[in-house]
């Protein structure tokens, strides 16, 4: 392990030392699959009634439509049983349609002059008062008049129609008025809108479940790649080999390209480490074993020999664990708060660690130790009697902070002990790279790094957040 920089007087305001990235809002993290649902849901619940409506609106045109034709029929019926004899309106005394012959029956009849004179009423208007506001058309064949009135509250549609009939060389005109409650009109659109929005809702349970069945259907490579992708991720497999649709197709060939090349490279890397640390071995025996050297140098060769016997073990064991494979937090906090007990042990550092049993870093395991170890052995040189851990996990980034009582860091130095053989501290030991170790790893993993002055034990506060 690596020893840090250590630490001088605290610092009031913390130094961010890489730029946050933007954060995405709560639209774009949707999933794909609420984003379907979603549209579809929208696009269902816009579509069914407003087809309701239509369907609803063409129904009451068609049956408006309806009692127009037959109170027109009625009309003709009418006046082909009306006559002018010597001047005098000639009706039958029954109608052939027999409802114009029944009390109250809803189907009225009623002729007038041409200055508005009620000249004659079916049986039906027997007991009923005078009709208002009856439109006087225009004589002619096509100057039927369509509209509505009311009798005794009641609302009624009227069809209006003006015959010119000769007596004696006089032009007699007489308005029919043709009468029809609304009650069958609207009890049959009351019934048809009934019957539609029963017939929709069940359209929309129906369309729910095609849509979810559709959906799932669409979605299934989705879900599969998912699965394979955590199969990954865990290490169960080490690549992803199902069949897709052509259009994932080549977002899974360049992922496994990306799988293949990244654990080909840091085999490389582990290879490269291990075969640098075999061939310096043998030349620091050599010095070690040199009876002429003076202890400042034979001091620096066994801190040499030491690096490289760290650096080859990591080498050796990071190389077989998968990358891609969650490494629990917990038990390598352990390890190392009891390892560095030990070797501090002088000042008797009370560890305290926060953190739960489930937190994972996305990351290697070799490199999780040389992370916290540095940080946590950086802390333990500049802290009075307590250090302090805590993980976290929020907002899908995994935080490490690691806090002491010591001093603090100087503002001025907050950059600079990043640095690779800058020492701000005065230990004499170490070789000032191990907060430049803990930058590099935190770049390599696309994380941030913040130094400040802890609230908790007074002293540096180190956070290191990466995404998950």
């Amino acid at each position: 392990m690596s020893d840090p920089a250590s630490r001088s007087k605290p610092a009031p305001k913390p130094a961010p030392l890489s730029r946050p990235r933007p954060t995405s809002g709560v639209i774009d993290r949707l999933s794909l699959k609420t984003r379907l649902f979603v549209s579809a849901a929208i696009l269902v619940l816009l579509l069914l009634p407003a087809l309701g409506i239509a369907l609803f609106q063409a129904f009451e045109r068609q049956a408006l439509a309806g009692s127009r034709d037959e109170l027109g029929a009625l009309i003709y019926s009418v006046l082909a049983q009306t006559d002018v004899i010597d001047g005098k309106l000639e009706m039958p005394p029954f109608l052939n349609e027999p409802q114009f012959n029944v009390d109250g029956s809803g189907l009225y009849a009623e002729v007038r002059s041409g200055e508005g004179e009620v000249l004659w009423r079916s049986g039906s208007l027997i007991g009923h008062g005078a009709i208002d506001k009856l439109p006087s058309p225009a004589p002619g064949a096509d100057a039927k008049v369509f509209g509505e009135t009311t009798l005794n509250g009641e609302p009624l549609f009227v069809m209006s129609f003006t015959a010119v009939y000769e007596s004696k060389g006089v032009d007699v005109p007489l308005s029919i008025h043709i009468l029809k409650s609304q009650q069958r009109y609207r009890e049959a659109l009351t019934e048809f809108e009934s019957s539609l929005w029963r017939y929709l809702l069940l359209a929309l349970a129906l369309l729910a479940v095609v849509l979810g069945l559709w959906l799932r259907w669409t979605l299934k490579p989705l879900s599969r790649f998912e699965a394979e992708l955590k199969a990954v991720e865990h290490g169960d497999k080490e690549r992803i080999d199902s069949n897709y649709p052509a259009e994932l197709g080549p977002l899974v060939h360049q992922l496994n390209s990306l799988l293949t090349t990244e654990q080909n490279q840091r085999k490389r890397y582990r290879n490269a480490l291990s075969d640098l640390a075999h061939s310096l071995k043998t030349p620091l025996a050599v010095l070690q074993s040199h009876p002429g050297l003076d202890e400042a140098v034979m001091e620096q060769v066994d801190s040499i020999s030491h690096s490289i016997s760290h650096q080859l073990k990591r080498a050796q064991s990071a190389g077989a664990a998968s990358w891609h494979q969650g490494v629990e937090i917990l038990p390598q906090a352990e390890r190392l708060s009891r390892t560095l007990s030990k070797i501090h042990g002088d000042k008797g550092i009370d560890f305290e660690l926060k953190l739960t049993a489930d937190l994972v870093f996305k990351g290697d395991k070799g490199d999780l130790t040389e992370l916290l170890g540095n940080l946590l052995d950086n802390a333990c040189k500049a802290a009075r009697s307590r250090v302090c851990l805590t993980a976290t996990k929020h907002d899908g980034r995994l935080r490490l902070i690691v806090e002491d009582d010591g001093p603090g860091v100087d503002d001025s130095m907050r950059e600079k002990i990043f640095e690779r053989g800058i020492r701000a501290d005065t230990y004499d030991k170490g070789h000032g790279i191990g907060l430049a170790i803990v930058r590099d790893l935190t770049d390599a993993y696309q994380g941030k790094l913040r130094v400040e002055r802890s609230d908790l034990l007074g002293g540096a506060r180190f956070e290191v957040s990466f995404p998950q």
